[in-house]
């Protein structure tokens, strides 16, 4: 899991974070903020680089309701977990299957 900070402002909603990842880029970026707008209860997800030079991304969620911006956060790193432990276990049986088919004899 990446490192995160949650930076708010005095007395704003919970429903409206930026988090700070470090040491990511816009490959966790990306896909992170795909998943979380799947969620019907997210109303805006968006993520900047700060600087080319450093790598930490500025990851905003606001959310409607009371749901605090950490569920979607929480849920979102989870199922993109989810996904990426299907495409390794996936990836592996092919790639099982493939060595197999080479060491049957040819007739």
């Amino acid at each position: 899991m990446p490192a995160i900070l949650k930076v708010q402002a005095d007395g704003a909603d919970e429903g409206c974070v930026t988090f700070v990842l470090h040491n990511e880029d816009h490959t966790l970026g990306n896909s992170l903020r795909y998943m979380i707008m799947k969620t019907a209860d997210v109303d805006f997800c968006g993520y900047t680089i700060t600087h080319p030079s450093e790598s930490k991304i500025n990851f905003r969620i606001q959310t409607r309701g009371s749901i605090p911006a950490t569920e979607p956060l929480r849920s979102g790193l989870n199922e993109l977990s989810d996904v990426c432990q299907h495409v390794l276990n996936t990836f592996q049986a092919r790639v099982n299957e493939f060595k197999e088919r080479q060491e049957e004899p040819m007739e």
